[in-house]
């Protein structure tokens, strides 16, 4: 059965970051591929495929990097617990609408990539509170204690919620001679991240030489709402990369760009883990 938390740290922790990746998990539970009626590729194109190797140089630049074997078809971390599609669970209480659940993306999704629906039936009320209880809810407590641990070591938390997006997510822009973003930076419009630190961030990106978007159409979701808080020391942005930069779309492999890639990767992460170095090194240095 897939491991609910993995978290690779530093030796010498030396950055406020934690770069974490929730959707990259590829560890198909038995029950779910005897209980789906789309094939293993199908499933797994909902998948931010291979996304934690490409954050794999983290812990070698002083921040800690957490992520999850379990795939986002089976348990999804970036939904409340609460987020339960009457659709796809029996016995789900029908709350306010909601446009994740909506479109068949709550904590346990009804559908992947394309709006193709996972199961031939609905699954019972308490299956749900399984997953919830075996894997959403060890990965957020783990998580809790990680940003606090960063916070109170280095003065603040920088949670980097890394993602990937399909290629046609993002639209080409409208106005000529803009084309379309290949990073886009959510930080749900102001509300989860420090501006000033954003624009760090953003400047990491363009540096690497990334075309780079803010919040649209990826302003950040559950994650930034339950660890977004700059006032109180922890900042969180949701990046989304184009997957057409690294990966092959349609068999869910590495592409041929993928090694190059994981280098370029490795020097933002750098870049990344170094802004959130540079308060926690002076707090260190007084102690």
């Amino acid at each position: 059965m897939p491991r609910a938390v993995q978290i690779f740290e530093p030796e010498q922790p030396t950055s406020g970051v934690v770069f974490g990746s929730p959707h990259s998990g590829r560890l198909y539970p038995p029950d779910l591929l005897s209980s789906a009626q789309l094939d293993p590729l199908a499933l797994r194109s909902s998948e931010d495929a291979y996304l934690d190797l490409l954050l794999a140089a983290a812990p070698r630049h002083g921040a800690p990097l957490i992520t999850t074997q379990v795939p986002r078809a089976y348990v999804d971390f970036n939904r409340a617990e609460t987020e339960l599609d009457p659709a796809l669970i029996e016995g789900a209480p029908r709350g306010a609408a909601n446009p994740r659940i909506g479109s068949g993306l709550g904590v346990i999704a009804r559908v992947v990539a394309g709006g193709r629906p996972i199961y031939r039936g609905k699954l019972a009320l308490s299956e749900a509170e399984r997953r919830i209880d075996t894997y959403w809810r060890p990965y957020h407590q783990a998580l809790d204690a990680l940003l606090e641990r960063q916070r109170a070591r280095f003065g603040r938390a920088i949670l980097c919620d890394m993602h990937s997006m399909p290629s046609e997510a993002a639209p080409e822009r409208l106005l000529r001679n803009i084309r379309r973003p290949e990073v886009i930076l959510g930080d749900r419009y102001g509300a989860a991240c420090d501006p000033v630190l954003l624009a760090e961030i953003e400047d990491v990106w363009r540096r690497a030489g990334f075309r780079v978007a803010r919040n649209a159409p990826f302003a950040g979701a559950y994650i930034l709402q339950r660890h977004g808080r700059p006032a109180q020391g922890v900042n969180a942005v949701q990046i989304e990369i184009d997957r057409a930069l690294y990966l092959d779309e349609s068999r869910v492999e590495p592409g041929p760009r993928f090694e190059g890639f994981c280098q370029v990767m490795a020097g933002v992460v750098a870049e990344i883990a170094a802004i959130g170095a540079a308060e926690g090194g002076a707090r260190l240095a007084a102690e």
